[in-house]
């Protein structure tokens, strides 16, 4: 019996990009993207492991070797627009929220079970970890652009900031392309 169940729900590709390492959080748009075992090479968050950071103090001493949770930033475009309305912006840019990539067409993306997979037409299989909470960091990106706005972000993103993922099945993600969700086969924890 399958672990995994098919929602029904498909994402389309919307936007494609990554955050170069070494850079600030500002990402580079793309038409497609391979990703391996590791992520996007030569990406930012790219690795099958990384370093503990403050998200994860209270499991680990920051700077201790953990397995890489956090190799993709996957957004909604939906959200996206809800956080551009609550903003008083027109459109929020990808790129100054370091994202890999935006879907569009799957519901309340933001709280998505952990575990649920995206997979591609050629197999590329994506495992979603848990929601990005929102910094200040795309803030000061959005300011760059937009005088006055940055400082409207982290409020406005609450519960809408997307997910973090990493690659199960190494593949090719082009924009336009349909990944298809399936969600854990289980009930809530109900202690």
């Amino acid at each position: 019996m399958p672990v995994f169940r098919d929602s029904g729900f498909k994402g389309e590709i919307a936007w494609l990009g990554m955050v170069p390492a070494g850079s600030g959080l500002r990402a580079v748009p793309s038409d497609q993207l391979d990703l391996g075992f590791g992520g996007v090479a030569g990406e930012r968050h790219a690795g099958e492991n990384r370093a503990s950071c403050v998200r994860v103090r209270n499991l680990h001493p920051e700077g201790t070797e953990i397995r890489n949770t956090r190799q993709l930033s996957i957004l909604s475009e939906e959200e996206m627009a809800q956080i551009a309305a609550d903003m008083g912006l027109a459109q929020l840019q990808p790129e100054h929220l370091g994202a890999t990539l935006v879907l569009r067409g799957i519901p309340d993306l933001s709280h998505l079970p952990p575990a649920s997979r995206l997979q591609g037409p050629d197999g590329v299989t994506l495992t979603t970890d848990i929601e990005n909470r929102p910094c200040v960091l795309p803030g000061r990106e959005i300011e760059k652009d937009h005088a006055g706005f940055g400082p409207r972000f982290k409020r406005a993103a609450e519960n809408r900031r997307g997910i973090t993922a990493w690659v199960e099945r190494p593949g090719r993600l082009v924009v336009g392309q349909v990944l298809s969700l399936f969600v854990p086969d289980q009930r809530a924890w109900a202690p």
